[in-house]
């Protein structure tokens, strides 16, 4: 194949981090849309663990793991040092965000999403939990506006995918939340053309059809 492919569900977060990180790094991928109720074997022969996003490289390797496909894309070409490279007290700050994130956060932030399936807890004291880490960001950008200074990182991109999740949950209650840095933060990324560029719709892949070229 002449190009990675690269299998994406266009609101997963994870998928949407995935498609920045090719995105701002300039590279070029064949793109498969899919229905997460209708995985296509294709890909869960690729990867049988079935979580999007799933990439394929040209000589077979395949790379499971979203932020380990922003790395492979943005160490072949990082025009805006996202990699925050010759800096590595901030790159170590920024793995430390990324992984509380992904494993701190994103728990808490898929049982306030659901609450229903998880009543032993309300609503309330699942958006209090997710809260900690809110903080935490809000913090930072208290003091630069952006999470690691003036100008985005992969932290940035890695992270605000979920914030923009957390925030829909109940965005009335978000939007006059004491998080005014925060929302300033998210509200510029997803008014940005990167964002505008990676929710372009597809349509679905199927396992005849062929693959659009994104990038």
């Amino acid at each position: 194949m002449s190009l990675p492919i690269l299998y994406s569900f266009r609101r997963c977060p994870y998928a949407m981090r995935a498609r920045l990180g090719i995105l701002l790094s300039g590279q070029k991928v064949n793109l498969r849309e899919i229905v997460l109720k209708h995985k296509p074997e294709a890909m869960l022969v690729a990867s049988p663990k079935g979580t999007v996003p799933i990439m394929i490289l040209q000589d077979g390797s395949v790379i499971e793991e979203s932020i380990e496909i922003m790395c492979w894309a943005l160490m072949k070409s990082d025009p805006h040092n996202l990699l925050l490279s010759n800096n590595p007290q901030q790159q170590e700050i920024a793995q430390a965000l990324i992984h509380a994130n992904d494993n701190q956060f994103k728990p808490w932030l898929d049982k306030y999403k659901y609450a229903d399936r998880h009543p032993e807890h309300s609503e309330q004291y699942y958006r209090q939990q997710g809260e900690l880490f809110i903080n935490q960001l809000e913090s930072l950008l208290s003091k630069h506006p952006q999470l690691l200074g003036s100008t985005s990182s992969i932290a940035d991109y890695a992270i605000y995918p979920f914030i923009r999740q957390f925030a829909s949950v109940d965005r009335a209650w978000f939007d006059t939340s004491n998080y005014p840095n925060l929302q300033r933060w998210l509200n510029a990324h997803i008014e940005s053309n990167d964002f505008k560029a990676i929710m372009q719709k597809y349509p679905t892949w199927l396992e005849s059809g062929e693959s659009f070229e994104f990038g």
